[in-house]
């Protein structure tokens, strides 16, 4: 070759490897939504500065077959790169990239956005043959209007992907996430990414080497995406990916996934540290502001710089604030926001604070992650307004915009609960229950239209639900209570018991005669109480059973009857009260209002072994707390108290059966209001019954051993009355058996006639062992328990032949015939020549040939047979067939045998 030739090969190498040389550090794909299905798409790369192979224009390809070239938009303008920007350094021989196109999809469906580029840079340690390994991005983005996803941007990341690290020491990064629609965020690690976007092959994390062995740990804290590596052995250059996915109403709506390279030195130092800092919440309208401190312990400089979506003007007005903070090896700044009703959102704003030292050999950096959430104003001005039975709940309309509606908890009470610093809504502690919601500012509360009930303090608190499912922290209490302005029913008290004539006396206090409660000038006399009552807890169906009447109220005073010819015995009683008054318009009998409905106290008992269970219930508008329970006294002919308990349950044991017993039961309780009398005192009827046995005993357990030899099972199970589970009055059992599983059983024995200590049956004198076995308990009543637990057992049957016989007539083996055998069933045998004819074929189990042909009734002659042979064994699961095949030997005199 001539040495111009060779000049011109060099040349032309050179100029390939100049146009493939490797220069890709890191980067990351976002968009921003613009209108419709219109997006603005970036790209960010980080390259070598000194590569020759810097990119003017780049390809983004969309994920619906589109494409386009998208020019550098940043740096400044460079004849080489003209129109285009030529990048901006960062120090360190690494230059950030921009590139940006704007693309309409075609409609809603999943698009993953990609650019891939020749090639990374060389010596990536854990990414082989990185000098080779094409660049690949790529960024997910989800458009579905059925997800509220049409009109959404990608999380935005301020902390570029180019960090360094010493060996020996933990690295720390944060990519600053956040994003611009307050969309959920999570982060993981995944494996970077080659040509077509497939995974590298043979990529490993940071940590672990070729040889598989983990070197230290590395995490990513999934809910702050902050990076720790603790600690690098081997100098050099690593690179991972970071997926950091958005979610929205708990759905993924699109994914950024970032390509990030660390570079690993040989230093000293060690990163900055800050004093602990936490989440905190805000609400709208006032000012969040926490000091922020970072200190280095080698004593280096520190700087100290923030981002997040509450410092950056494209995401809130007015943005947050945080000076730059730099000087000596312990730095402070502030963070301050003025926080307003835009910045409510559902999820909290990320903030990260990055501290930085001044190391003459490598600066090294840590990050410090918070969360700062911003919550609506509660609702204020709550009032609650009693009106009949009814409340009318009101407040002032939230003063932030995007309001959705408003939610209304009430508790029987008035409470004290007090939200926590961070906590929206209500607190299912809080005893607070959600009664309904609103799209104004008033809500009525009726009960559901049963109405609220008289004599009970009622506390309200309100919140704001916005748009995006955010609310707000809940309004001061309301507490408020209904007017006195009907009657308020007391008492529904059984006087006695019987099935004819029973008496009930209900009682009731006046309405309250005031401006307040009871305006007698606008509702003057007369007046009139009508006592109503219905059957049962359940009934509607009210009749009036008596009139009270007054033309004064100062003289309306019956506040009690005694209901009699009642059956209460057997059923309970529901009453109330209605009150009817005249108005200013001289309308005789309107109907004012009514007491709640209050029914009596009934007692039920059911019979059990040696005891009684009762049960009580009943329908009232005051709260009962405690029950004193009665028992009657057949020697001083009085009920005694027997005890007393908060339950509506109550168990007497160590009874006897068939003996009579009677019970009452007294209910203590109150209304919330301290100006209704208290406490308030209510008798049920009186009911006997006798304790009866009619449980079952606990089923035994059983345990089963088989002998195939002496052919007979052993049966034993655990006696009930010594297994600890209530039972103790079993006197006998019942066996059941078998023998196929899956049968019905029949009963076996009835053992051990009153003598339960007897838990064991040997079963013989049988042919088969084979069978399935279940026992149960019988009770000194005759109450039989379940089946204890099901054991099936099987046989070992046994069945060969010889083979070898001589039938000869001298009396010894004249017959062929299987040696001892058992649980065979039947047979199905057939005995061929050699030349393939049957000889002989019986079914029975004891063949006995005697050697004789059984077509030609002659001996057969001396020689070799074949058989076929199936055996009918008898199983636990049947009839089973098993085939035998084998040669016999016939010899009808001594010597060999003789040829055929």
């Amino acid at each position: 070759m001539t040495k111009r030739a060779l000049t011109l090969v060099l040349f032309f190498l050179v100029t390939i490897s100049l146009c493939k040389a490797t220069h890709n550090r890191a980067g990351e794909i976002t968009y921003k939504w613009i209108s419709g299905t219109t997006y603005e798409v970036t790209v960010t790369t980080y390259t070598k500065e000194d590569s020759q192979a810097d990119r003017c224009e780049l390809t983004i390809y969309f994920g619906d077959g589109d494409s386009c070239i998208a020019g550098r938009t940043n740096g400044d303008k460079s004849l080489s790169c003209a129109p285009y920007g030529m990048g901006v350094s960062l120090g360190n021989n690494i230059r950030m990239n921009t590139y940006t196109c704007s693309h309409q999809f075609p409609g809603p469906g999943n698009y993953c956005i990609s650019m891939e580029d020749p090639n990374r840079n060389g010596g990536v340690i854990n990414i082989p043959n990185s000098i080779n390994t094409v660049f690949f991005i790529r960024t997910c983005l989800i458009i579905n209007p059925f997800l509220g996803t049409g009109n959404n941007s990608s999380p935005v990341l301020l902390n570029p992907p180019i960090d360094n690290g010493c060996t020996g020491r933990c690295f720390y990064h944060n990519p600053g996430a956040y994003d611009p629609d307050g969309d959920s965020l999570s982060f993981k690690l995944v494996a970077c990414l080659e040509a077509g976007g497939s995974p590298i092959l043979g990529y490993r994390l940071p940590n672990i080497s070729a040889a598989g062995t983990v070197t230290g740990s590395l995490t990513l804290d999934p809910l702050t995406g902050d990076i720790a590596w603790c600690n690098p052995v081997q100098i050099g250059e690593y690179n991972i990916a970071i997926l950091i996915e958005e979610w929205r109403n708990g759905y993924l709506i699109g994914n950024v996934e970032r390509d990030m390279q660390i570079t690993v030195t040989a230093c000293s130092n060690t990163p900055p540290d800050f004093f602990p800092l936490n989440d905190t919440c805000v609400e709208a309208g006032t000012l969040v502001t926490f000091p922020v401190t970072a200190y280095d312990i080698d004593k280096n400089n520190v700087t100290l710089t923030a981002v997040g979506g509450p410092l950056s003007p494209f995401v809130v007005i007015p943005k947050a604030t945080f000076a730059t903070g730099f000087g000596g090896d312990t730095i402070s700044s502030t963070f301050s926001w003025n926080t307003i009703c835009s910045h409510v959102r559902k999820q909290p704003y990320i903030v990260s604070f990055k501290a930085k030292d001044d190391a003459a050999n490598i600066p090294l950096v840590n990050f410090k992650t918070i969360n700062i959430t911003v919550v609506a104003p509660s609702p204020k001005n709550v009032t609650a307004t009693p009106s009949g039975s009814s409340m009318i709940v009101n407040w002032t309309a939230n003063i932030c915009s995007g309001v959705a509606g408003y939610k209304i908890y009430r508790k029987d009470s008035c409470s004290n609960w007090q939200h926590g610093p961070c906590d929206k809504g209500v607190s299912a502690l809080s005893g607070y229950t959600l009664i309904g919601t609103s799209t104004t500012t008033s809500f009525v509360d009726n009960n559901n239209g049963e109405g609220l009930i008289h004599g009970i303090d009622y506390s309200y608190i309100v919140v704001t639900v916005f748009n995006d499912g955010s609310e707000s922290f809940a309004s001061a209490k309301a507490c408020s209570k209904l007017i006195k302005d009907v009657p308020i029913i007391t008492n529904v008290d059984v006087f006695t018991t019987n099935t004819s004539t029973g008496r009930i006396m209900i009682k009731w206090i006046k309405p309250v005669a005031d401006p307040l409660n009871l305006d007698t000038l606008l509702y003057p006399g007369p007046y009139q109480y009508r006592l109503m009552r219905t059957t049962g807890f359940f009934g509607t169906t009210f009749s009036q059973i008596v009139t009270f009447s007054s033309p004064y109220f100062g003289s309306l005073n019956d506040t009690s009857y005694l209901d009699t010819l009642l059956n209460t015995s057997n059923t309970p009683y529901k009453y109330r009260i209605d009150f009817y008054t005249n108005d200013t318009n001289n309308t005789q009998n309107v109907f004012k209002g009514s007491t709640h409905n209050a029914s009596s106290v009934y007692l039920s008992i059911a019979p059990a072994d040696n005891k009684l269970v009762l049960s009580w219930e009943e329908y009232v508008p005051w709260k009962n707390t405690r029950y004193v329970i009665y028992k009657y006294n057949t020697g001083t002919s009085v009920f005694d108290s027997l005890t007393e308990t908060s339950l509506k349950t109550y168990t007497d044991t160590g009874l006897i059966n068939g003996r009579q017993y009677c019970y009452k039961v007294k209910s203590i309780g109150a209304y919330s209001d301290p100006g209704i009398p208290s406490p308030l005192i209510n008798y049920s009827e009186e009911k006997c019954a006798s304790p009866d046995d009619k449980q079952a005993p606990c089923a035994p357990k059983l345990d089963i051993a088989g002998d195939c030899d002496l052919v007979y099972n052993y049966l034993k199970w655990t006696n009930p009355n010594n297994s600890g589970c209530g039972t103790d009055d079993v006197v006998r059992y019942k066996i059941y058996y078998t023998p196929v599983e899956n049968t019905p059983f029949q009963l076996l024995d009835s053992t051990a006639l009153y003598n339960s200590t007897d838990t064991s049956y040997l079963h013989n004198n049988i042919t088969s062992i084979a069978g399935c076995y279940v026992v149960t308990a019988i009770d000194s009543f005759n109450n039989e328990s379940v089946n204890s637990n099901v054991i099936c057992i099987d046989n070992c049957p046994l069945y060969e032949l010889p083979n070898v016989f001589t039938p000869d007539g001298d009396g010894r083996n004249d017959h062929f015939k299987p040696l001892p055998y058992k649980f065979v069933k039947d047979i199905d045998i057939k005995i061929y020549d050699r030349w393939g004819l049957i000889v002989f074929e019986t079914n029975d189990p004891n063949i006995r040939w005697d050697g004789r042909s059984k077509d030609s009734k002659l001996p057969c002659s001396d020689g070799t047979y074949y058989y076929t042979c199936i055996v009918n064994e008898i199983r636990v699961a049947g009839i089973k067939p098993r085939t035998l095949k084998g040669f016999l030997q016939l010899i009808n005199s001594k010597g060999n045998p003789a040829s055929q």
